[in-house]
């Protein structure tokens, strides 16, 4: 597989460059920048793995989910100067949908596959549970609830407000999970792993990790530019491609190598990229985006439409439901993959 993803890198990058410059059809250029994006964000999971076994899980999680969203966020960025909020609202509900349903679910499903039963840290799980409830219930619900009664500056102004307190609240949790209480509540798995050699050395993974956002940021820039176009032959709204298309393309980092880390039932670090790059998205990058979109012409509050607010709340309670017990199997991922593929048909034929 390593050496697929390497061969479509090789050619997919310089394609997407000597495409951009030749202008391309536009339908092969969509095609060839997504490829490449997900060839290169196996780069990134690759590298992300190595520094995993160096670092710990929580710290590998930590670094897989970042890298992974930086793709998102960066392809956000590009989009916000375009003007396409409702395209960038819909890619952070796709993403809380992506990591909770369809990673999490293809994690549980074929890690259960080949172990009946998987374990990971519970008292992570159950701490994680309460921060998605904050995130995604309180932090997105209310500014819908009090937007109501409020005009469009105020609005923007309580979203500014939220998404401070989101960020400050985000770097508190990091600072608990990786300083005053980290290796509080180590779990038997996460001692386990301490043996394994990394494929790559720190060094070389740090630099691929890098060399690989730095592709990605030039080729993103360049897909935005083809939304408006393949929306418009395949009939899809903006609310589409961003839960799915843009989700998918953006997060594929974290898909990719969740679903390994549970296969080799490392689950902790599958667990903590699924759930870590939620609570990453709703507290740290969609707040970041309203702060950004400041500086663009057309400003982007903190308001989903009903239809993603209900899918992110029903997600959130889902995962929560079924990861309390920090135990996993097959049939479980089965739950959130269904779940997943009856929001994606809902969202298709809104």
């Amino acid at each position: 597989m390593s050496k697929i993803f390497m061969l479509l890198t090789f050619i997919g990058v310089p394609l997407s460059v000597i495409g951009t410059l030749m202008h391309w059809p536009t339908m092969i250029l969509f095609t060839v920048y997504c490829v490449s994006i997900i060839a290169l964000a196996s780069y990134m999971g690759r590298a992300t793995e190595s520094l995993a076994i160096v670092a710990g899980p929580r710290i590998g999680g930590l670094l897989n989910a970042t890298f992974g969203n930086a793709v998102e966020l960066i392809i956000s960025i590009f989009a916000l100067r375009e003007g396409l909020v409702g395209v960038v609202l819909a890619s952070l509900t796709g993403s809380v949908l992506g990591n909770l349903l369809l990673v999490a679910g293809l994690s549980f499903f074929v890690g259960g596959l080949k172990f009946k039963r998987q374990t990971f840290n519970v008292h992570d799980a159950r701490h994680n549970s309460g921060l998605l409830m904050f995130a995604v219930i309180v932090a997105f619900v209310v500014p819908e609830v009090f937007s109501m009664d409020m005009n469009e500056s105020r609005t923007l102004s309580l979203s500014i407000g939220i998404s401070v307190i989101l960020i400050l609240l985000y770097l508190a949790a990091l600072f608990f999970k990786l300083v005053t209480h980290r290796g509080v509540y180590q779990s038997e798995n996460e001692a386990a792993h301490h043996d394994e050699v990394p494929e790559w050395g720190k060094g070389k993974a740090i630099l691929v990790l890098l060399a690989a956002t730095v592709a990605v940021a030039y080729i993103s820039e360049n897909l935005v530019h083809t939304f408006e176009y393949v929306a418009e032959s395949f009939g899809w709204t903006e609310l589409f491609i961003g839960v799915i298309i843009v989700a998918i393309v953006g997060n594929a980092a974290e898909h990719a190598s969740a679903i390994v880390m549970a296969f080799k039932n490392k689950m902790d670090i599958a667990v903590e990229i699924a759930i870590g790059s939620t609570l990453q998205i709703a507290m740290f990058v969609a707040p970041v985006l309203v702060l950004i979109s400041l500086f663009f012409e057309k400003t982007m509050p903190l308001v989903f439409t009903m239809p993603e607010l209900i899918s992110m709340v029903t997600s959130v309670l889902l995962m929560v439901v079924i990861s309390n017990d920090g135990e996993s199997n097959w049939f479980e991922g089965l739950t959130l993959l269904a779940a997943y593929v009856i929001m994606g048909i809902g969202f298709f034929l809104l």
